[in-house]
């Protein structure tokens, strides 16, 4: 393996016939972001009705700390700080995949309808009767995958344009969100307001128990992304070009499309859909970064920064009270969709 140097900004790292070239705002961005999300989750730790001082909190990471505060932070907040990072990274994937296969900045996963069909089989799986992890996360899946392959048919014309699959997206996920509302009405009262509190979004109550399986589902959807990323960015150039540099086009786009939806499923399945995290990561992401186009570092960097500050301000708000964090991602993501819009409105 050898690093060449083109320029102050970019180098090249050449390893047998793969070469890959790295810009150094880019490295030095993600960096910095990565940094911000995990300081961040430090701020997290420290507050509640118990504060504990930062120093506090690190000497209980690395295991010096007092017998009081290590049960504060390790074994009740360390696990929700865990998931939202986590879960932040995921939902910046998962808006970098699909916005660059619409090639679209408004094409991600709740605004194109499959998290409205995850929604829809996670809570086809609980008004069933069934409970767990793994059984909504595979309903999850399974409906974000069959609005995926809906959306995709109904826009399909001749070919693929990202406006067009927007649009259908939008309408498709109208009409499940009026199916959800049935599921809800027509379940068992328990199950029917456990659906609604869970609907919002929230990472209340979650503890180790749920760390282990989300971190063995999105394990290998990590190592998916990082082998498909290369193939990802071919495809933005052109289904033509793509093909004459030796991507199978049909065959990567649908891998795309079900590590996108894995990643999202996994994140509804355990708290529940969270909005505009994967709308307004990507986006963010490649303004900081400079980068030309989404990446799926840079996205899942900021997704991450997102979900986790976003957590604070949805448990230190209203204190003691604690706010579904979805409610405070939908407010800060509404209205970087009001400017979104806007900027998008200027350039046509």
């Amino acid at each position: 393996m050898t690093a060449t140097i083109h320029g102050p900004r970019v180098f090249a790292i050449e390893r047998g016939p793969f070469t890959r070239r790295i810009r150094l705002r880019g490295v030095v961005a993600t960096v910095a972001i990565v940094l911000l999300a995990l300081c961040l989750g430090i701020l997290a730790l420290c507050l509640g009705d118990f504060f504990v001082a930062p120093s506090d909190v690190i000497a209980a990471l690395v295991g010096v700390g007092t017998p009081k505060n290590t049960l504060v932070v390790v074994e009740w907040r360390l696990p929700r700080v865990l998931l939202a990072l986590v879960f932040g990274a995921a939902l910046g994937a998962a808006g970098a995949i699909f916005q660059s296969l619409t090639r679209n900045p408004l094409g991600s996963p709740d605004i194109i309808g499959f998290d409205a069909g995850a929604y829809t089989g996670a809570l086809l799986i609980m008004t069933a009767g069934a409970s767990g992890f793994v059984s909504t996360a595979i309903g999850s899946f399974l409906g974000g995958l069959a609005a995926a392959v809906i959306v995709y048919l109904l826009a399909w014309r001749g070919g693929f344009q990202g406006f067009r699959l927007i649009i259908v997206g939008i309408g498709v996920s109208a009409m499940l969100a009026s199916v959800n509302t049935w599921l809800i009405l027509n379940a068992d009262l328990y199950v029917a307001m456990m659906a609604s509190a869970w609907g919002m979004g929230s990472l209340n109550g979650l503890g180790w128990e749920q760390v282990g399986p989300s971190l063995l589902f999105l394990a290998p959807l990590a190592v998916a992304c990082a082998v498909l990323a290369d193939r990802m960015h071919l495809l933005e150039l052109g289904d033509d070009t793509a093909t004459a540099l030796g991507v199978r086009t049909g065959v990567v786009r649908i891998l795309l499309v079900l590590v996108g939806v894995g990643l999202t499923a996994v994140v509804i399945a355990l708290c529940g859909p969270i909005a505009f995290i994967a709308l307004a990561a990507p986006q963010i992401g490649r303004r900081i970064t400079g980068s030309a186009g989404v990446t799926l570092t840079g996205s899942a960097a900021v997704g991450a920064a997102l979900l986790v500050g976003s957590d604070v301000i949805a448990q230190r708000l209203f204190a003691p009270t604690q706010l579904p964090v979805g409610l405070v991602t939908v407010a800060l993501g509404g209205g970087y969709l009001v400017w979104l819009l806007i900027h998008e409105a200027r350039k046509a």
